[in-house]
């Protein structure tokens, strides 16, 4: 399972959101995307990492997703 944590207007969370997308239509992951935006508890443990992505709860990736290392991150779960 991959979550990414995302914000209206980031233009970093709209490419890894792009990235996830291609990358989910190939490896047929189930993606759940969470806006954080208004919501002070996730506002604070996000915000300045955005975009936040996990596999399996575990923080893989902020600001960036490397297709790569993703590919080598799922595939070892």
């Amino acid at each position: 399972r991959v979550t990414v944590y995302h914000a209206v207007g980031c233009h970093l969370c709209e490419r890894a959101q792009g990235q996830l997308a291609r990358l989910r239509a190939e490896l047929g992951f189930e993606l759940e995307e969470v806006d954080i935006t208004g919501d002070p508890d996730l506002e604070v443990a996000y915000r300045e990492w955005l975009p936040v992505v996990e596999i399996d709860g575990k923080r893989a990736f902020v600001y960036f997703v490397d297709e790569a290392a993703f590919r080598r991150k799922l595939s070892q779960t």
